[in-house]
């Protein structure tokens, strides 16, 4: 894999910039900081990053070998798919544990005994940047196959399929999205929910006003405390957050949709031999049923931090991508 070092300069200036600070300190081990007050120790951290970034050059498998680690996009609260108990504790969930799985086919692959895991926090912003810098080589969450994303990164077979609607409180007698006209709805910034979200505002179905979170707690955060009359996001992220609400009875989820989604594991474009191995390994979960009972640990049973249990069962079309696993974008 080539790297366009000036481009790519830029990249990994912005993805510093936007990456949370537990980012740098997982990976470059050094205090967090105000990098525009500290010029010497930023110019530090991006000689790491570009070094990191030529790395690449040789591809993930090569970097992975040569380094003993890899690095793992996550997110702090996309409960069940990755998500944190506790600031110091390792994420966990769903997409997590499916990652993994391909951390296990690296280790076969180069016949190493051992590769380390380092898990970075990112968001809806950064993950893309992050990527392609070589901050990150899987980010692994709930990030949407998009057409669009696709000019920039590479997937993995989809592992779900979610469905883009809107939580409310049931106290405020909001029962389809046409009733979100005139009101307050939160999002996420860079998530494919507020683009919906604009573009059903552009054609008039919905004239809402819109109130970007920087993650998905955050934008509960403002339904939970009334600044928004609605949440618009992935019905199960919606589930997942109403669960483990304080009061999960005073919340409901709109039956409309504004548009079915697949999630996929991002991954650096141009780099065949990483994603034939990542792909394999997530196709092989799907015909094998491996899948199927991770399926059933997030979504059917109890999880932590609440042991609530979502009660979210497969929809046809997860099966139906678990059946001929694809990575197709919308």
């Amino acid at each position: 894999m080539q790297f366009d070092h000036k481009k790519s300069l830029l990249e990994i200036h912005r993805g510093i910039e936007d990456a949370p600070r537990t980012t740098l300190i997982e990976l470059q081990g050094i205090p967090a900081m105000n990098f525009q007050k500290r010029p010497l120790m930023f110019g530090l951290a991006l000689a790491l990053c570009c070094g990191a970034a030529s790395a690449q050059s040789g591809g993930t498998l090569q970097k992975i070998k040569e380094s003993g680690t890899i690095q793992i996009g996550a997110r702090e609260s996309q409960i069940p798919f990755s998500y944190k108990l506790s600031a110091d504790a390792a994420p966990i969930g769903f997409t997590t544990d499916i990652c993994l799985k391909i951390v296990d086919a690296v280790k076969a692959k180069l016949g190493l005994p051992k590769v380390e895991v380092q898990y970075v926090m990112l968001n809806s912003t950064n993950r893309i940047p992050l990527l392609q810098n070589g901050t990150v080589d899987l980010d692994c969450a709930t990030t949407t196959n998009s057409t669009q994303r696709q000019q920039q990164v590479d997937f993995a077979p989809s592992h779900f399929v979610t469905n883009i609607t809107a939580a409310v409180k049931k106290a405020s007698g909001i029962n389809t999205l046409a009733e979100l006209n005139g009101k307050n709805v939160a999002t996420v910034a860079g998530s494919t929910s507020i683009q919906l979200l604009r573009g059903a505002r552009k054609s008039g179905s919905i004239e809402a006003n819109e109130l970007p979170g920087k993650d998905t707690s955050d934008g509960f955060l403002l339904l939970s405390t009334g600044r928004a009359d609605a949440y618009v996001l992935d019905d199960v992220q919606l589930a997942g957050m109403i669960a483990n609400a304080p009061n999960p009875g005073d919340y409901k989820i709109l039956k409309e949709s504004l548009r079915q989604e697949p999630y996929g594991i991002m991954l650096r474009k141009d780099d065949p031999q990483f994603k034939a191995l990542v792909d394999e390994t997530v196709a092989g979960l799907m015909k094998s049923g491996a899948i199927e009972q991770l399926y059933a640990k997030w979504f059917l049973s109890p999880i932590p931090p609440k042991n609530a249990n979502l009660n979210f069962p497969m929809s046809d079309a997860v099966r139906e991508i678990y059946k001929n696993p694809n990575n197709k974008g919308v």
